[in-house]
């Protein structure tokens, strides 16, 4: 390419559309972002159910959805080794300078970014969750987590906190870190007081829209359910999302006899998540552990009095002084304090210290933008691509730095891993690859 800085990027991930949720959002809208930025984009995902091969989105993204079925929790079976054909082939093919990785759960985007690695692709990856450092499944993610980064060019993070939690995990310095806050469709989500109940019905709405699970702080909804419904017979609740706890819900709502009080609306699609926050009047989020909560994003832009526990990130994202002008109210992980708090809020409704959502919409409008999230993510691209690239040997010298053991094995699969593409390189030779044809924005409008 003529001018370096013009990078050809690959999103890869095991989280994307037709899933619902942050990462699989920031990787579209940031991908959206950079595009209109002139910047070629496609996104690597594995398949979902029917939805495998090669698919176009807005503006001419292009989505790669491997043949490779998830394993376990929505991720692929790591092997390593099977993924490198096609990943190289479609890296070749695409003539990718940077491949961005999303999300420390995700197989594919370690293996892409190793992959991308041997190629002498430079590597950035973005961090979207916070972790323990206690129980097995956290040690052995933050091991995988750390081997994958030692020799990555650049490493994002979405709070200052997540960054904290991740040079931790990962053992790395902070010049390697940077942090770029999330944002929000400031167009998807207006506020639409209309939507709420009339002023004379008297009746106040709490919306809840998380993942039914345990990470989530469902167990603290369950405990405070019974005592709001019981001290405010004004009150409803409206709860999207699934997960193993619903059942535990229901027998709460049929014990307490409150059928009628609190609706389960299962999985609410993000076209209508606009909608659906803007029937209520308080949103509760009741989180264990959040790297940057979108969610209470999405609901101050429309317009909600937030209450949110304050754990992990969100203590950055809202101003949260509980006075009558702020929009959100933090409360101690415990149900004692989550009630006092949601009381707080329900008081201050009823009293008519209703947030002005206009107000507060075009703040978040301001604060949290994609274009800002995109000028910032280009930057890093810009910083990196004069990098040098790591040749085998100081990669095999950085693997060492993470222990004896996993020292040897990163060090014998970056061997064999560089093996067995001299030997694609000598059986398929890159000249024999097709290259991709590049077709603009204006090719789709």
């Amino acid at each position: 390419m003529n001018d370096v800085t013009k990078h050809r990027i690959c999103m890869v991930s095991d989280f994307f559309y037709p899933l619902i949720g942050g990462v699989e959002n920031h990787i579209y809208q940031l991908s959206q972002c950079l595009i209109q930025r002139d910047y070629k984009v496609i996104v690597v995902t594995h398949a979902y159910d029917d939805r495998v091969g090669v698919r176009y989105m807005m503006n001419g993204l292009k989505v790669y959805y491997l043949p490779y079925k998830p394993f376990y929790n929505n991720t692929i079976l790591p092997t390593v080794f099977s993924t490198i054909p096609l990943i190289r082939s479609i890296l070749l093919r695409e003539q990718i300078t940077i491949v961005h990785g999303h999300s420390s759960f995700s197989t594919l985007a370690h293996e892409t970014m190793h992959h991308a690695k041997t190629l002498g692709i430079r590597t950035v990856f973005t961090d979207h969750s916070l972790f323990g450092f206690a129980d097995l499944s956290s040690i052995l993610t933050n091991k995988v987590l750390q081997v994958s980064l030692v020799d990555c060019h650049h490493i994002i993070c979405v709070s200052h906190t997540c960054k904290e939690n991740t040079m931790l995990r990962a053992n790395l310095k902070s010049s390697k870190v940077s942090v770029i806050p999330n944002a929000v469709d400031s167009s998807a989500f207006t506020p639409d007081i209309s939507l709420r109940p009339s002023s004379s019905s008297d009746e106040i709405i709490i919306i809840v829209a998380s993942r039914l699970v345990y990470r989530k702080g469902i167990d603290l909804l369950i405990g405070i359910l019974p005592k709001i419904l019981r001290k405010y017979p004004n009150v409803k609740f409206r709860i999207a999302g699934n997960g193993p706890k619903e059942i535990d819900i229901r027998e709460v709502i049929e014990r307490e006899g409150t059928e009628d009080r609190v609706a389960l609306e299962g999985s609410v699609s993000h076209d209508k998540m606009r909608d659906f926050l803007n029937s209520g009047h308080i949103f509760l989020n009741t989180s264990l552990t959040e790297a940057f909560c979108m969610a209470i994003v999405e609901a101050a832009a429309c317009g909600l009095l937030v209450v949110s526990t304050k754990v992990g990130g969100i203590p950055e994202v809202l101003p949260s002084n509980d006075t009558q002008s702020d929009i959100m109210i933090l409360c101690e992980a415990n149900i004692n304090d989550v009630f006092i708090g949601l009381c707080n809020a329900i008081d201050r409704i009823q009293i008519g210290q209703i947030p002005n959502a206009y107000e507060w919409h075009n703040k978040i409008k301001n604060w949290y933008s994609w274009y800002w999230v995109a000028q910032n993510t280009e930057i890093v691209y810009n910083h990196i691509i004069f990098q040098k690239t790591i040749n085998l040997k100081e990669r095999i010298q950085k693997y060492k730095q993470c222990g004896f053991v996993s020292g040897f094995v990163m060090s014998f699969v970056a061997i064999i891993s560089y093996l067995i593409f001299l030997f694609l390189d000598y059986n398929q030779p890159r000249r024999l690859i097709d290259l991709s044809i590049d077709y603009s924005k204006e090719d789709f409008e």
